[in-house]
């Protein structure tokens, strides 16, 4: 993987949109949660060296499309330092300023093997090995590589289609914080392990805009609007583009799920979504 140039660390090389097999979504959930557990160790980067933030923003990771990963933020040393997660293939890597130094295959490998691995190496180059951790702050859902089991990544096919929605969720995110002011960077966030930005509409007003790959609401990926403050249950919501709808159960929001995405003109649907929930999200806030 040397040669693969990352480049401006604030906005990720996007590529072209990738087909989603959408009828797939639901059976996702297996690799959705290994890729989860692995992306821990590219978080754990930040958590082990960065400064604390009260935003949690030293913990987030960007996605780059040339590497088909997600990756953490930079640790200045002698070289910018950053760990990432290949989805497919499913992989750690180490990166040092002008691309990847090394990486390591996931597959059949357990979480403190991986962990071991990424020691090695930025001790190369420079950092100190012991202050490497994977001890956090929140939980996040349970799986076998929690206690020891080994990561497979037989099931390519599901690797790729997941790395698809994260690829095109950033395209589509991008897209967006181009052309809206007060937007913050579009990063995945480990916790939930959404792709997202936060719009502020107002002081103290923000909308979320996102991709969720699947959590205890919806066994598949889904793009989503919602707000802070929450609104009001009793305030009338517009209908919605692009075959989006309403979520009220524990939080309200717009919602796009895989199963309601079309085959064709995937994207204009997507955007057509993302434009109306967050028309329709700033509404809210008005009321």
């Amino acid at each position: 993987m040397s040669g693969t140039v990352v480049s401006d660390p604030n906005r990720p090389n996007v590529s072209a949109w990738r087909a989603l097999r959408t009828e797939t979504a639901a059976s996702l959930v297996d690799t959705r949660l290994q890729v989860h557990h692995a992306a821990q160790l590219a978080t754990a980067l930040g958590i082990s060296y960065l400064p604390k933030q009260p935003d949690d923003s030293h913990t987030n990771l960007m996605w780059i499309d040339a590497l088909s990963a997600l990756v953490s933020n930079p640790v200045r040393n002698d070289a910018d330092i950053r760990v990432g997660v290949t989805i497919a293939p499913f992989a750690v890597l180490v990166i040092a300023n002008d691309g990847p130094r090394a990486n390591l295959s996931l597959d059949g490998r357990t979480i403190a093997e991986a962990a071991d691995w990424v020691r090695q190496h930025v001790a190369t180059l420079g950092l100190d090995p012991t202050k490497y951790t994977l001890e956090k702050h929140y939980e996040i859902p349970a799986h076998p590589v929690d206690n020891g089991g080994r990561f497979d990544a037989s099931d390519a096919d599901a690797f790729n289609e997941l790395a698809s929605w994260y690829s095109d969720a950033s395209i589509i995110l991008e897209e967006f914080v181009a052309k809206m002011r007060h937007a913050a960077p579009v990063r995945c966030w480990p916790h939930h392990f959404d792709i997202a930005t936060i719009i502020e509409f107002a002081p103290g007003k923000t909308v979320s805009l996102g991709m969720e790959p699947g959590d205890v609401y919806y066994n598949e990926p889904y793009y989503y609007a919602s707000t802070y403050p929450r609104p009001r249950a009793d305030v009338a919501r517009p209908s919605l583009a692009g075959n989006g709808m309403w979520h009220a159960h524990e939080w309200i929001g717009a919602v796009l799920p895989a199963s309601a995405v079309g085959d064709e003109k995937q994207r204009e649907q997507i955007e057509a979504f993302v434009d109306s929930a967050l028309t329709a999200t700033m509404g809210l806030l008005r009321s």
